[in-house]
């Protein structure tokens, strides 16, 4: 089972999200949030689950659906580095150049 590290940036737009869902209803901004986690979880024992995005020396970028987000993530050895969560109306190129 790999061992999942989310990035600061990661935090950082989780938060975000919650925060605008959020402002209008609180419930659904903690079932977004929380979705959003644990798919990721799942992660530690299916790290192929996302598509490959992009090949890096460091590892695979790979992308995870969960309703309109996108959860980007690197498998490097034995953890997935969470490195971002955007949502699909984004430009991701502009977040993962």
């Amino acid at each position: 089972m790999a061992k999942i590290r989310w990035s600061h940036e990661a935090e950082q737009w989780l938060k975000e999200i919650y925060e605008y869902i959020s402002e209008d209803n609180p419930t659904a901004a903690e079932k977004v949030v929380s979705g959003i986690y644990d798919k990721a979880q799942k992660l530690g024992d299916f790290p192929q689950l996302g598509h490959k995005y992009r090949e890096e020396p460091e590892g695979d970028i790979r992308i995870l659906l969960y309703g309109h987000y996108r959860i980007a993530y690197i498998i490097s050895g034995n953890y997935i580095d969470i490195l971002g969560v955007f949502h699909g109306a984004l430009d991701i190129e502009r977040y993962l150049p």
